[in-house]
Protein backbone atom coordinates (compact mmCIF):
# COMPACT_ATOMS: atom_id res chain seq x y z
CA UNK A 1 0.00 0.00 0.00
CA UNK A 2 2.86 1.89 0.69
CA UNK A 3 4.53 1.80 -2.51
CA UNK A 4 1.18 2.40 -4.48
CA UNK A 5 0.99 5.40 -2.68
CA UNK A 6 4.81 6.65 -3.39
CA UNK A 7 4.13 5.71 -6.80
CA UNK A 8 1.29 7.61 -7.11
CA UNK A 9 3.12 10.40 -5.83
CA UNK A 10 5.65 10.09 -8.50
CA UNK A 11 3.44 10.22 -10.73
CA UNK A 12 1.80 13.77 -9.68
CA UNK A 13 5.09 15.31 -9.66
CA UNK A 14 6.36 14.02 -13.11
CA UNK A 15 2.88 15.37 -14.21
CA UNK A 16 3.42 18.86 -12.81
CA UNK A 17 7.04 18.98 -14.03
CA UNK A 18 6.02 18.76 -17.75
CA UNK A 19 3.26 20.96 -17.24
CA UNK A 20 5.73 23.68 -16.17
CA UNK A 21 8.00 22.32 -19.27
CA UNK A 22 4.65 22.74 -21.69
CA UNK A 23 3.81 25.73 -20.35
CA UNK A 24 7.41 27.47 -20.34
CA UNK A 25 7.64 25.88 -24.03
CA UNK A 26 4.18 27.29 -25.05
CA UNK A 27 5.25 31.23 -23.96
CA UNK A 28 8.55 30.48 -25.88
CA UNK A 29 8.59 32.49 -29.60
CA UNK A 30 6.47 30.15 -32.31
CA UNK A 31 9.32 30.85 -35.08
CA UNK A 32 12.03 29.83 -32.22
CA UNK A 33 10.30 26.41 -31.77
CA UNK A 34 10.35 25.52 -35.22
CA UNK A 35 13.67 26.56 -36.17
CA UNK A 36 15.11 24.41 -33.13
CA UNK A 37 13.04 20.94 -34.09
CA UNK A 38 13.11 21.21 -37.81
CA UNK A 39 16.62 20.59 -39.23
CA UNK A 40 16.48 21.62 -42.44
CA UNK A 41 15.35 25.39 -41.20
CA UNK A 42 18.50 25.12 -38.80
CA UNK A 43 20.00 25.05 -41.56
CA UNK A 44 19.39 27.71 -43.56
CA UNK A 45 21.54 31.03 -43.53
CA UNK A 46 20.27 34.08 -44.02
CA UNK A 47 21.72 37.53 -43.59
CA UNK A 48 21.71 39.26 -40.15
CA UNK A 49 18.16 40.42 -39.17
CA UNK A 50 16.65 38.22 -41.28
CA UNK A 51 13.98 35.13 -40.25
CA UNK A 52 12.47 32.31 -41.59
CA UNK A 53 9.19 29.62 -40.87
CA UNK A 54 7.37 27.21 -42.72
CA UNK A 55 4.18 28.44 -44.21
CA UNK A 56 2.56 25.74 -45.23
CA UNK A 57 3.69 22.01 -45.84
CA UNK A 58 2.73 18.71 -47.02
CA UNK A 59 1.59 19.89 -50.41
CA UNK A 60 3.26 17.22 -52.55
CA UNK A 61 7.12 16.17 -52.10
CA UNK A 62 9.49 14.37 -53.76
CA UNK A 63 12.36 11.87 -52.54
CA UNK A 64 14.73 12.43 -55.22
CA UNK A 65 16.48 15.76 -57.29
CA UNK A 66 15.58 14.60 -60.54
CA UNK A 67 16.19 16.75 -63.29
CA UNK A 68 13.14 19.36 -64.02
CA UNK A 69 10.55 20.06 -61.91
CA UNK A 70 9.70 17.80 -58.62
CA UNK A 71 6.32 16.85 -57.16
CA UNK A 72 5.63 19.57 -55.09
CA UNK A 73 4.34 23.20 -54.69
CA UNK A 74 5.18 25.30 -57.64
CA UNK A 75 4.37 28.85 -58.53
CA UNK A 76 2.28 31.93 -56.55
CA UNK A 77 0.32 34.28 -56.79
CA UNK A 78 -1.30 36.65 -53.98
CA UNK A 79 -4.71 37.16 -54.71
CA UNK A 80 -7.19 39.41 -52.21
CA UNK A 81 -4.68 38.87 -49.65
CA UNK A 82 -4.77 35.51 -50.19
CA UNK A 83 -1.64 32.81 -51.93
CA UNK A 84 -2.85 30.92 -54.16
CA UNK A 85 -0.24 28.12 -55.29
CA UNK A 86 0.04 25.10 -58.14
CA UNK A 87 0.67 21.87 -57.79
CA UNK A 88 1.34 20.41 -61.23
CA UNK A 89 1.59 16.42 -60.19
CA UNK A 90 -1.65 16.66 -58.27
CA UNK A 91 -3.51 18.53 -61.14
CA UNK A 92 -4.35 20.86 -58.73
CA UNK A 93 -4.71 24.76 -57.73
CA UNK A 94 -4.62 25.56 -53.56
CA UNK A 95 -5.51 28.30 -51.69
CA UNK A 96 -3.56 29.20 -48.19
CA UNK A 97 -5.59 31.50 -46.49
CA UNK A 98 -3.89 33.33 -43.39
CA UNK A 99 -7.00 35.28 -41.47
CA UNK A 100 -5.52 35.09 -38.39
CA UNK A 101 -2.55 36.70 -39.82
CA UNK A 102 0.20 34.22 -37.61
CA UNK A 103 2.16 33.59 -40.61
CA UNK A 104 0.38 30.14 -40.55
CA UNK A 105 -1.24 29.08 -43.70
CA UNK A 106 -5.14 28.17 -41.78
CA UNK A 107 -6.02 25.40 -44.32
CA UNK A 108 -5.00 24.37 -47.27
CA UNK A 109 -8.30 25.06 -50.04
CA UNK A 110 -8.37 22.76 -53.12
CA UNK A 111 -9.57 25.50 -55.75
CA UNK A 112 -9.59 23.05 -58.30
CA UNK A 113 -8.60 19.61 -59.76
CA UNK A 114 -8.94 17.52 -62.52
CA UNK A 115 -5.99 19.65 -64.65
CA UNK A 116 -3.42 18.90 -66.67
CA UNK A 117 -0.35 19.77 -64.88
CA UNK A 118 -1.16 22.82 -64.03
CA UNK A 119 1.52 25.59 -63.34
CA UNK A 120 1.77 29.24 -64.13
CA UNK A 121 -1.29 30.98 -62.69
CA UNK A 122 -2.44 34.46 -62.89
CA UNK A 123 -5.70 36.67 -61.69
CA UNK A 124 -7.71 39.25 -63.59
CA UNK A 125 -11.70 40.26 -62.64
CA UNK A 126 -12.49 37.43 -60.18
CA UNK A 127 -11.12 35.02 -62.61
CA UNK A 128 -8.12 33.12 -62.26
CA UNK A 129 -6.09 32.04 -65.59
CA UNK A 130 -3.93 28.39 -64.78
CA UNK A 131 -1.29 27.61 -67.29
CA UNK A 132 -1.65 23.69 -67.91
CA UNK A 133 0.70 21.97 -69.97
CA UNK A 134 -1.48 21.97 -73.58
CA UNK A 135 -3.46 24.89 -72.81
CA UNK A 136 -4.09 27.83 -70.75
CA UNK A 137 -7.67 28.21 -68.95
CA UNK A 138 -9.83 30.94 -66.83
CA UNK A 139 -12.58 30.58 -64.58
CA UNK A 140 -14.31 32.38 -61.90
CA UNK A 141 -13.24 32.07 -58.20
CA UNK A 142 -16.30 32.21 -55.73
CA UNK A 143 -16.06 33.67 -52.17
CA UNK A 144 -14.94 30.94 -50.02
CA UNK A 145 -11.43 30.68 -52.68
CA UNK A 146 -13.15 27.45 -54.67
CA UNK A 147 -13.60 27.75 -58.40
CA UNK A 148 -16.76 27.92 -60.04
CA UNK A 149 -16.39 25.38 -62.48
CA UNK A 150 -19.69 26.04 -64.50
CA UNK A 151 -17.61 29.15 -65.64
CA UNK A 152 -14.10 27.30 -67.21
CA UNK A 153 -13.51 28.75 -70.36
CA UNK A 154 -10.74 27.96 -72.65
CA UNK A 155 -8.52 30.42 -73.49
CA UNK A 156 -5.79 29.15 -76.05
CA UNK A 157 -3.96 26.03 -76.73
CA UNK A 158 -0.35 25.23 -76.25
CA UNK A 159 2.54 22.56 -77.57
CA UNK A 160 2.39 20.04 -75.00
CA UNK A 161 5.72 17.50 -74.05
CA UNK A 162 9.59 19.24 -73.84
CA UNK A 163 9.91 21.91 -71.13
CA UNK A 164 6.56 21.47 -70.42
CA UNK A 165 6.05 24.23 -67.15
CA UNK A 166 3.86 27.00 -68.78
CA UNK A 167 4.45 30.11 -66.67
CA UNK A 168 1.57 33.52 -67.31
CA UNK A 169 1.63 36.78 -66.05
CA UNK A 170 -1.17 39.51 -67.33
CA UNK A 171 -0.39 43.16 -67.39
CA UNK A 172 -2.76 45.40 -68.83
CA UNK A 173 -5.36 43.54 -70.58
CA UNK A 174 -2.49 41.23 -72.20
CA UNK A 175 -1.79 37.95 -71.28
CA UNK A 176 2.01 37.25 -71.49
CA UNK A 177 3.29 33.03 -71.65
CA UNK A 178 6.19 31.18 -71.48
CA UNK A 179 6.95 27.92 -73.68
CA UNK A 180 9.92 25.97 -73.37
CA UNK A 181 11.70 24.01 -75.94
CA UNK A 182 10.73 20.89 -76.91
CA UNK A 183 14.34 19.41 -76.64
CA UNK A 184 18.34 20.13 -75.08
CA UNK A 185 19.24 21.77 -78.14
CA UNK A 186 17.78 21.68 -81.81
CA UNK A 187 15.82 23.21 -84.26
CA UNK A 188 11.76 24.04 -83.59
CA UNK A 189 9.20 23.11 -85.81
CA UNK A 190 6.90 24.91 -84.18
CA UNK A 191 7.54 28.71 -83.57
CA UNK A 192 5.98 28.97 -80.55
CA UNK A 193 8.90 26.77 -78.30
CA UNK A 194 11.70 28.73 -76.70
CA UNK A 195 9.75 32.06 -76.72
CA UNK A 196 7.05 34.36 -74.50
CA UNK A 197 3.94 34.96 -76.23
CA UNK A 198 1.63 37.85 -75.83
CA UNK A 199 -2.03 37.62 -76.02
CA UNK A 200 -5.24 39.34 -75.61
CA UNK A 201 -7.11 37.87 -72.87
CA UNK A 202 -9.71 35.99 -75.29
CA UNK A 203 -6.32 33.74 -76.37
CA UNK A 204 -5.13 35.88 -79.50
CA UNK A 205 -0.87 35.34 -79.59
CA UNK A 206 1.55 36.25 -81.33
CA UNK A 207 5.29 35.57 -80.39
CA UNK A 208 6.70 38.45 -78.24
CA UNK A 209 9.89 37.32 -77.93
CA UNK A 210 11.82 34.36 -79.09
CA UNK A 211 15.66 32.28 -78.95
CA UNK A 212 14.86 31.59 -74.75
CA UNK A 213 15.36 27.90 -74.61
CA UNK A 214 13.06 27.53 -71.05
CA UNK A 215 12.25 30.63 -69.33
CA UNK A 216 10.18 29.16 -66.03
CA UNK A 217 9.71 32.51 -64.62
CA UNK A 218 9.32 36.10 -65.76
CA UNK A 219 8.60 38.91 -64.44
CA UNK A 220 7.67 43.06 -64.95
CA UNK A 221 9.79 45.87 -62.86
CA UNK A 222 7.41 49.04 -62.44
CA UNK A 223 9.40 50.74 -65.24
CA UNK A 224 7.54 48.44 -67.46
CA UNK A 225 10.54 46.42 -68.18
CA UNK A 226 9.89 42.22 -68.64
CA UNK A 227 12.69 40.42 -66.87
CA UNK A 228 12.97 36.60 -67.64
CA UNK A 229 14.94 33.47 -66.31
CA UNK A 230 16.78 30.97 -68.60
CA UNK A 231 17.64 27.75 -68.22
CA UNK A 232 20.07 27.32 -70.96
CA UNK A 233 21.37 23.81 -72.09
CA UNK A 234 23.05 20.50 -71.13
CA UNK A 235 26.18 18.63 -71.97
CA UNK A 236 29.02 21.60 -72.25
CA UNK A 237 30.46 20.68 -69.11
CA UNK A 238 30.35 21.73 -65.58
CA UNK A 239 30.46 25.70 -66.21
CA UNK A 240 29.28 26.06 -69.98
CA UNK A 241 26.76 27.90 -71.08
CA UNK A 242 25.90 29.92 -68.12
CA UNK A 243 21.97 30.08 -67.39
CA UNK A 244 21.10 33.21 -67.37
CA UNK A 245 18.16 36.36 -66.14
CA UNK A 246 17.10 38.27 -69.32
CA UNK A 247 15.31 41.41 -70.28
CA UNK A 248 12.97 40.78 -73.29
CA UNK A 249 11.78 43.43 -75.44
CA UNK A 250 9.50 42.51 -77.95
CA UNK A 251 10.88 41.31 -81.28
CA UNK A 252 13.67 40.06 -79.91
CA UNK A 253 15.89 37.01 -80.44
CA UNK A 254 18.03 35.84 -77.51
CA UNK A 255 19.70 33.34 -79.62
CA UNK A 256 18.84 29.47 -78.38
CA UNK A 257 19.80 27.22 -80.07
CA UNK A 258 23.19 28.28 -81.69
CA UNK A 259 23.94 31.36 -79.30
CA UNK A 260 24.40 31.95 -75.24
CA UNK A 261 25.48 34.25 -72.40
CA UNK A 262 27.34 37.49 -73.37
CA UNK A 263 26.44 36.74 -77.38
CA UNK A 264 28.61 33.13 -77.18
CA UNK A 265 28.16 31.40 -80.50
CA UNK A 266 27.46 27.82 -79.87
CA UNK A 267 29.56 25.67 -82.62
CA UNK A 268 29.16 22.04 -80.90
CA UNK A 269 25.74 22.79 -81.89
CA UNK A 270 26.01 25.21 -85.25
CA UNK A 271 28.53 24.07 -87.34
CA UNK A 272 27.75 26.38 -89.93
CA UNK A 273 30.93 29.02 -91.42
CA UNK A 274 29.94 32.36 -91.01
CA UNK A 275 31.81 35.42 -91.80
CA UNK A 276 31.14 36.98 -88.86
CA UNK A 277 29.84 36.29 -85.06
CA UNK A 278 26.51 35.23 -85.74
CA UNK A 279 25.44 36.07 -82.11
CA UNK A 280 25.99 39.53 -81.93
CA UNK A 281 23.73 42.15 -81.85
CA UNK A 282 21.26 43.44 -83.24
CA UNK A 283 20.30 39.39 -84.47
CA UNK A 284 20.95 37.94 -81.18
CA UNK A 285 20.40 39.80 -77.66
CA UNK A 286 23.40 39.23 -75.10
CA UNK A 287 22.05 38.41 -71.50
CA UNK A 288 21.46 40.82 -68.96
CA UNK A 289 23.25 39.00 -65.83
CA UNK A 290 25.10 34.91 -66.00
CA UNK A 291 24.31 33.09 -63.68
CA UNK A 292 26.69 29.88 -62.28
CA UNK A 293 25.82 27.18 -65.13
CA UNK A 294 23.10 24.07 -63.96
CA UNK A 295 22.19 26.56 -61.06
CA UNK A 296 18.30 26.18 -62.86
CA UNK A 297 16.64 29.82 -62.37
CA UNK A 298 13.01 29.35 -61.86
CA UNK A 299 10.80 32.08 -60.12
CA UNK A 300 11.72 35.56 -59.43
CA UNK A 301 10.59 38.89 -57.82
CA UNK A 302 11.33 42.44 -56.92
CA UNK A 303 10.83 43.27 -53.62
CA UNK A 304 9.37 46.74 -53.54
CA UNK A 305 7.96 46.06 -50.27
CA UNK A 306 8.55 47.89 -46.59
CA UNK A 307 9.59 44.63 -44.61
CA UNK A 308 12.91 44.58 -45.96
CA UNK A 309 16.09 47.30 -45.13
CA UNK A 310 16.29 49.85 -47.61
CA UNK A 311 19.71 48.33 -49.39
CA UNK A 312 17.42 45.30 -50.75
CA UNK A 313 14.88 48.05 -52.26
CA UNK A 314 14.57 46.92 -55.95
CA UNK A 315 16.59 44.01 -55.31
CA UNK A 316 15.81 41.09 -58.11
CA UNK A 317 15.49 37.94 -55.62
CA UNK A 318 15.87 34.27 -57.83
CA UNK A 319 15.10 31.14 -56.92
CA UNK A 320 18.17 28.98 -58.18
CA UNK A 321 15.91 25.08 -58.16
CA UNK A 322 19.86 23.31 -58.24
CA UNK A 323 21.44 21.52 -60.78
CA UNK A 324 21.39 17.53 -61.67
CA UNK A 325 24.38 17.03 -64.41
CA UNK A 326 27.22 18.78 -62.43
CA UNK A 327 29.92 16.88 -60.80
CA UNK A 328 29.84 19.79 -57.72
CA UNK A 329 25.75 20.49 -57.19
CA UNK A 330 25.31 24.16 -57.49
CA UNK A 331 21.99 25.99 -56.85
CA UNK A 332 19.50 24.81 -54.35
CA UNK A 333 19.50 28.53 -52.86
CA UNK A 334 18.14 31.84 -53.32
CA UNK A 335 20.02 35.20 -54.69
CA UNK A 336 19.43 38.35 -54.91
CA UNK A 337 20.55 40.72 -57.89
CA UNK A 338 21.48 44.36 -58.13
CA UNK A 339 20.26 45.30 -61.35
CA UNK A 340 22.14 48.95 -61.22
CA UNK A 341 25.66 46.84 -60.43
CA UNK A 342 24.28 43.38 -61.60
CA UNK A 343 26.19 42.09 -58.59
CA UNK A 344 24.76 38.51 -57.64
CA UNK A 345 24.82 37.75 -54.32
CA UNK A 346 23.66 34.55 -52.11
CA UNK A 347 20.60 35.46 -50.02
CA UNK A 348 18.89 32.09 -48.70
CA UNK A 349 21.01 28.92 -48.49
CA UNK A 350 21.54 25.69 -47.13
CA UNK A 351 19.36 23.71 -48.70
CA UNK A 352 22.16 22.01 -49.90
CA UNK A 353 24.64 20.31 -47.61
CA UNK A 354 27.52 18.52 -49.30
CA UNK A 355 25.29 16.10 -51.54
CA UNK A 356 22.15 16.18 -49.21
CA UNK A 357 19.34 18.22 -50.48
CA UNK A 358 16.72 19.30 -48.78
CA UNK A 359 14.85 21.53 -50.41
CA UNK A 360 14.61 22.86 -54.39
CA UNK A 361 13.33 26.59 -54.43
CA UNK A 362 10.90 27.44 -57.14
CA UNK A 363 9.02 30.56 -56.91
CA UNK A 364 9.19 34.02 -54.88
CA UNK A 365 6.70 36.55 -54.54
CA UNK A 366 5.98 39.02 -51.46
CA UNK A 367 2.86 40.17 -49.96
CA UNK A 368 1.63 43.25 -49.17
CA UNK A 369 3.69 43.94 -46.36
CA UNK A 370 6.74 43.24 -48.13
CA UNK A 371 6.98 39.89 -46.65
CA UNK A 372 9.18 36.91 -49.17
CA UNK A 373 7.42 33.41 -49.21
CA UNK A 374 9.65 30.73 -51.24
CA UNK A 375 8.21 27.75 -52.91
CA UNK A 376 10.34 24.22 -52.89
CA UNK A 377 8.77 21.55 -54.63
CA UNK A 378 11.40 19.17 -53.03
CA UNK A 379 9.61 19.16 -50.05
CA UNK A 380 6.42 20.54 -50.80
CA UNK A 381 6.77 23.33 -48.48
CA UNK A 382 6.20 27.32 -48.54
CA UNK A 383 8.55 28.95 -46.88
CA UNK A 384 7.99 32.51 -45.17
CA UNK A 385 11.12 34.88 -45.25
CA UNK A 386 11.27 38.55 -43.40
CA UNK A 387 13.09 41.14 -41.37
CA UNK A 388 12.86 41.27 -37.84
CA UNK A 389 13.46 44.90 -37.13
CA UNK A 390 15.24 45.98 -33.98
Amino acid sequence: MQNRAILFLLIIVLMFGCTKVNNVTNDMNQTQQNTMRDPVLKGINLPEGFEIDIFASDLGKSLFANPGPSKGVRFMEFYNGVLFASLPNSGAIVALPDKDKDGKADEVVKVIDGLNRPHGIAFKDDYIYIANEDSIIKVKIKDDLIADKSTIEHVTDLPRGGHWTRTIRIKGNNLYVSIGSSCNVCIEDDERRASIMKCTLDGDCKIYAKGIRNAVGFVFHPDGNMYATENSRDWLGNDLPPDEINIVEEGKNYGWPICYGKNVHDDEFDKNAYIRNPCMEPFEMPSFVDIQAHSAPLGLAFNFGNNFPEEYKGDLFVALHGSWNRDERTGYNVVSIDIKSKQVDDFAAGWLQGNSVSGRPVDIVFDEEGVMYVSDDFSGRIYRVWYEKK
